[in-house]
């Protein structure tokens, strides 16, 4: 199994800015010379090929993985019959090395997160969960009796910051 000391979450309720923020993270990180990946947890079935296609006929005829590589890139296609998503630990094995891994979802995992919070109707996860270690939102004034720091969204710079001492801390 991977480790996961490199591994940050990025949580929150849906429509929060989870994919956002990691879209921006990944550009602030890549600025400083960091090697960052992604993984992201859906949350129903979803399928990356099309119908008709090489691949596809060749996962429809039961290949348990499908590679597709090209100059540009490759993807691996594994199917799995287990009714529940492979563990994030796990999935993080089968990834290249990477200085920062950002994991979108994975909310009941137990690795660090930050909870990006936005809505005050939706409750605020990290009061009941501690591995948490940040949350960001908006206007950090209307988070109230929060556990760990909060930041403002737009201080991206600070955000990268804390992740990467977290990296750092974990190792």
């Amino acid at each position: 199994m991977a480790d996961l000391s490199n591994v940050i979450g990025i949580v929150g309720w849906k429509n929060s800015g989870k994919t956002h923020l990691i879209v921006d993270l990944v550009r602030e990180l890549k600025a400083r010379n960091l090697s960052v990946s992604t993984v992201k947890h859906a949350h129903h079935g979803f399928d990356i090929d099309q119908p008709g296609k090489d691949s596809f006929q060749h996962r429809e005829a039961g290949a348990r993985e499908v590679m597709i590589a090209s100059s540009q890139r490759w993807a691996l296609m594994s199917e799995h019959d287990r009714g529940e998503r492979p563990p994030l630990q796990e999935l993080v094995a089968r990834m290249a090395p990477a200085d920062v891994i950002l994991a979108e979802g994975f909310k009941a995992d137990p690795h660090p997160k930050i909870e990006i919070w936005q809505d005050r109707s939706s409750p605020l996860i990290a009061r009941e969960d501690r591995s948490i270690f940040a949350v960001i939102s908006p206007d950090p004034a209307t988070v109230a009796d929060c556990p760990c720091p909060v930041l403002a969204r737009q201080e991206l710079s600070a955000i990268a910051d804390l992740l990467l001492r977290q990296v750092s801390n974990a190792r």
